[in-house]
């Protein structure tokens, strides 16, 4: 069991990371990463809604869906869970965090269409249910991968944020300021942690 988190782990961070291999979620990674505090409040509120819907969402599929033959309701379903969790962030950040919840502006609305998000629940019916039936440890596996997924969306928005906080005092040209120079930095960390494939 141990191997298989393990491996769970390494897969969700490192050689299949939701933003830099998947290609899932690159709104809030290009929107939200030119600082570090914003990006490092947006991957908890992440890693909090992928691991909410990674256990409302079993539940939902296992013990409503599979029952009543509705598992051609899955994705509405699942969006409807993700958008409950995003409004329940989206409220206590006002409340708590008023002046955090304006930096992030739209984007935290934005994860209730995150694709990373509703991609870790399909993906976790997809591995650890089978044949209609739950796999062993399906429930805990299912709660880690939503874990260790928005760990790994973590991993990637703060190298990132890192590196834009450095890039906003390097003397660029023009035609590469902003958005652009964005872009060309994500490719080159997709680039890099492509090399995890060849564990």
């Amino acid at each position: 069991m141990s191997a298989k988190i393990l491996s769970l782990f390494i897969l969700n961070v490192f050689t299949a990371n939701f933003i830099l291999f998947r290609f899932l979620g690159m709104c809030p990674f290009i929107g939200v990463s030119r600082q570090k505090r914003p990006a490092f409040f947006m991957s908890l509120a992440v890693i909090f809604v992928m691991v909410f819907s990674s256990v409302i969402t079993w539940f939902l599929y296992n013990y409503v869906l599979l029952p009543y033959h509705l598992e051609y309701m899955r994705t509405v379903a699942f969006i409807l869970v993700i958008a409950s969790a995003v409004q329940m962030i989206d409220m206590v950040m006002l409340k708590t965090m008023p002046a955090l919840h304006r930096t992030l502006g739209i984007y935290l609305p934005l994860i209730t269409t995150n694709c990373a998000v509703l991609g870790v629940t399909v993906l976790n019916i997809d591995m650890f249910v089978n044949g209609g039936r739950p796999v062993p440890g399906g429930f805990w596996l299912a709660v880690l991968q939503g874990l260790f997924a928005g760990l790994g969306f973590m991993l990637a928005m703060m190298i990132m944020s890192g590196i834009r906080e450095r890039l906003d005092v390097v003397d660029l040209p023009e035609s590469v300021k902003g958005i652009p120079i964005a872009f060309i930095v994500a490719s080159l960390l997709s680039l890099s942690f492509m090399a995890f494939n060849g564990l």
